[in-house]
């Protein structure tokens, strides 16, 4: 995730005398070296640096630029890692557009919350009891501690796109796609270093992820993860008005993913996946702009391998973006708690930009957001037995208290963006889902969590 905050109290403070009624139309080359400072529910707070490269040439193109390099090194304080470089380029090759990137992150305790949604039981409960960290709560009949839902991950993603025009606003896509998982449970020595006795997790206790192995959920080819080298293929329609902040237009993607092995992956697949992303300026001069996005991913047939299936995706600028749940995706709802083989995701958003200026050579404008986030699962892995008999008293007491379905995981909130340029974009964003406004009693009050605050660059789309 890309997240900054920069700059926003001198440009508060200076809003009043340095307001203009003209744009500056950018040109050149336009440096931001920036600290990496933010926060995320599902990493904690993030510490780092961040350069980011625009080439807007002779003006012609702004608001959007002809070539971009990203740069980020950040850590977080839960224990993550991640560090990207992104390069997109739409001036190389004469009516071309290349887009490359590589990204590698390390998670010590990434989300783990099952399969198919709501079918995998998350006890909100005896979690919320084990977060107090009481000493009475020896016994584990009435708590668990937030490493049972965790996994220890180390992924690196890499990628070149290349998009080219058909006619005016539809266009071709290809690119080869590559990564690297390695994945498998949570390193209790790290986990555990520093803690009471009282709040150590034990090795006796299995977490989430072992039970699954043990219950032959996740089979040994795809368990510790491996190396997927892909091809995709798609045709996108874009008649948006800008890239960075667009306010009227239409931009909807197909894409056909193959993944086979003689292509080099460990656990071939094939899938696909469509969006589409809508615009609507209720008032004009980019002032309130009504935007919706709607997403399918699915498979082709019943083999992807679990590590890839929590992605949104990408071509373009970026890597796919993962956990179905979290800023990227599903604002609000906790990371990675909808996987499936075939999802379902829509967001809805009211966006009003109830300012702009000019400060120190730049455009400058303040925005509010409205909006609500959705996903669920609409073909699910199969979730039956397949493990050893002495875990299935285990697998049974599980399942019996999940839901025989999955269904709409839907969340709501609001957020503040500053806009730089049309394209520097930092976002303070809180989303939570509607299950934590069920009662208590409600089988799915707090399956999603409670909510969470983002502090992230750009729009969602």
């Amino acid at each position: 995730m890309q997240k900054i905050i920069p700059l926003l109290g001198a440009a508060l403070l200076s809003l009043s005398a340095a307001a203009q009624d003209s744009e500056i139309v950018k040109t050149g080359y336009n440096f931001g070296p920036l600290p990496a400072i933010a926060y995320d529910a599902d990493k904690g707070f993030q510490y780092g640096a961040i350069l980011n490269i625009y080439n807007y040439g002779d003006g012609t193109l702004y608001p959007n630029y002809g070539s971009k390099i990203y740069l980020e090194a950040s850590f977080f304080t839960k224990g993550s890692q991640l560090y990207t470089l992104t390069y997109d380029n739409k001036m190389l090759i004469p009516g071309i557009r290349w887009s490359s990137a590589l990204t590698a992150s390390i998670d010590k305790a990434m989300d783990f919350y099952g399969f198919n949604g709501y079918s995998s039981w998350f006890d909100q409960e005896r979690v919320a009891a084990g977060k107090q960290n009481k000493k009475q709560w020896q016994d584990p009949e009435k708590y668990l501690y937030t490493p049972f839902y965790r996994v220890s991950r180390v992924q690196i993603l890499g990628k070149t796109d290349f998009i080219g025009d058909i006619t005016e606003h539809l266009q071709w896509e290809a690119g080869y796609h590559f990564s690297w998982f390695k994945e498998g449970p949570i390193d209790r020595a790290s986990i555990n270093k520093g803690k009471d006795d009282y709040n150590i997790y034990p090795d006796s206790e299995p977490t989430l992820f072992e039970n699954y192995r043990n219950w032959g959920l996740i089979d040994d080819a795809e368990a510790d993860g491996g190396f997927t080298s892909s091809i995709r293929l798609g045709l996108v329609y874009d008649s948006r008005d800008k890239e960075g902040a667009p306010t009227r237009g239409t931009w909807a993607e197909g894409h056909i993913i193959a993944a086979p092995r003689w292509l080099g992956t460990r656990n071939p697949y094939y899938r696909y996946s469509f969006t589409l992303r809508q615009y609507f300026p209720l008032i004009d001069n980019d002032v309130l702009t009504f935007a919706y996005r709607l997403n399918y991913e699915g498979a082709f047939g019943n083999q992807s391998p679990y590590y890839v299936l929590p992605y949104i995706t990408v071509m373009g600028e970026n890597c796919d973006k993962d956990g179905m749940g979290g800023y990227r995706t599903v604002r609000g709802v906790m990371r990675n708690r909808v996987v499936g083989l075939d999802m379902a995701t829509y967001t809805a958003e009211l966006r009003w930009r109830f300012v702009n200026f000019s400060l120190w050579n730049q455009n400058i404008a303040f925005g509010l957001s409205a909006f609500s986030d959705g996903t669920m699962v609409t073909r699910g892995r199969d979730m039956s037995f397949r493990g050893e008999e002495k875990y299935r008293a285990s697998y049974e007491e599980y399942m019996s208290k999940g839901q025989e379905h999955d269904s709409p995981h839907i969340t709501v909130g609001a957020g503040l963006r500053f806009i730089m340029n049309e394209n520097f974009i930092v976002a303070l964003e809180y989303g939570t889902p509607i299950t934590h406004f069920y009662p208590k009693n409600h089988p799915l009050y707090n399956q999603d969590g409670t909510g969470a605050f983002y502090i992230n660059t750009g729009y969602l789309f």
